[in-house]
């Protein structure tokens, strides 16, 4: 099975933590080599019913691996999990 390395990060444009996750996540993931995709949940509806007050929402696939704040430590080991299983 060929698993893709993105992040996804649900996002608002006005919001300073989201903003601020990025920064952080960014470089993170070009360490590791993984994509980052973001998704605007204002721009959605069915987006912003899911994630509304959660945002930032940093994901893998359906797993939430944090929000609010990058968890650097529980993005580390959940690449370091996936680097072991392919």
């Amino acid at each position: 099975m060929v698993f893709a390395r993105r992040f996804t990060v649900m996002s608002r444009e006005w919001c300073h933590l989201c903003h601020d996750m990025l920064a952080l996540l960014e470089p993170l993931a070009l360490e590791l080599g993984w994509s980052v995709e973001v998704f605007d949940v204002d721009a959605d509806p069915a987006l912003e019913a899911k994630w509304n007050e959660l945002v930032p929402v940093l994901l893998v696939g359906d797993q939430v691996l944090c929000h609010y704040h990058l968890d650097e430590a529980v993005v580390r080991e959940y690449c370091s999990s996936i680097a072991h299983r392919t």
